[in-house]
């Protein structure tokens, strides 16, 4: 592979670690002498893996966006149709927020670096997109759903989603503090908050009658 090696138990304990830094501290705020510290390895043991910073940071979006896509099918494979699928998709990313917080930290941080990094995600994030902007389509030609530009859409839901379960600091600012209860109520605030934005009336008295 370009721009370093990247497979190895080594080089998976140095992306766990860049991961846990890079989505808590940020990505500026990282040093690699501090990583290699933390590691308990010399600089030049991480550079022999990942022939840099960036091309480290490369590799774990990457390799977050496959773990994070991997998460997300695997939620829909077992939802139905309709609402049911958007309910599985926010609940599995809460599930990551409570299990993973990291990877989502990450997801948040990508996003404020903006390109290339953000758009390095993207691109591997963009089949699974493309496929819910098709689901949200068809869900609005059947008239099940409120019409709205899906990829808009799916925008407003992923900073409305990623905002609620890692701006830690934000929450406490509105007197919001983190914790696994928290989490749950936010969970179904954001649910509420969908439905009422998405589901047209008959739609939505269909759904709670099923």
């Amino acid at each position: 592979m370009s721009g370093g090696r990247r497979t190895g138990a080594t080089a998976d304990r140095i992306l766990d670690a860049a991961l846990v830094s890079f989505g808590s501290r940020g990505y500026e705020a990282t040093s690699l002498d501090a990583l290699a510290d933390g590691l308990g390895m010399r600089k030049q043991s991480i550079l022999y893996w990942f022939s840099s910073k960036d091309v480290l940071l490369e590799a774990l979006i990457d390799r977050s966006a496959a773990e994070l896509a991997d998460a997300l099918e695997a939620s829909l494979a077992r939802a139905g149709g309709g609402w049911a699928r958007i309910e599985a998709v926010v609940r599995s990313v809460f599930r990551l927020a409570a299990r993973r917080p990291e990877l989502l930290g990450l997801v948040r941080e990508v996003g404020r670096l903006g390109p290339p990094a953000a758009t390095r995600l993207t691109l591997a994030l963009d089949p699974l997109v493309g496929r819910a902007s098709a689901f949200l389509e068809a869900e609005m030609d059947a008239g099940t759903m409120r019409r709205h530009e899906p990829r808009l859409l799916l925008l407003a839901i992923y900073s409305t989603v990623i905002g609620m379960v890692t701006e830690v600091e934000v929450l406490r600012a509105l007197g919001e503090e983190p914790s696994a209860r928290s989490l749950v109520r936010r969970r179904q605030e954001i649910l509420s908050l969908l439905r009422s934005a998405l589901l047209v009336e008959s739609a939505s008295r269909g759904d709670h009658a099923a």
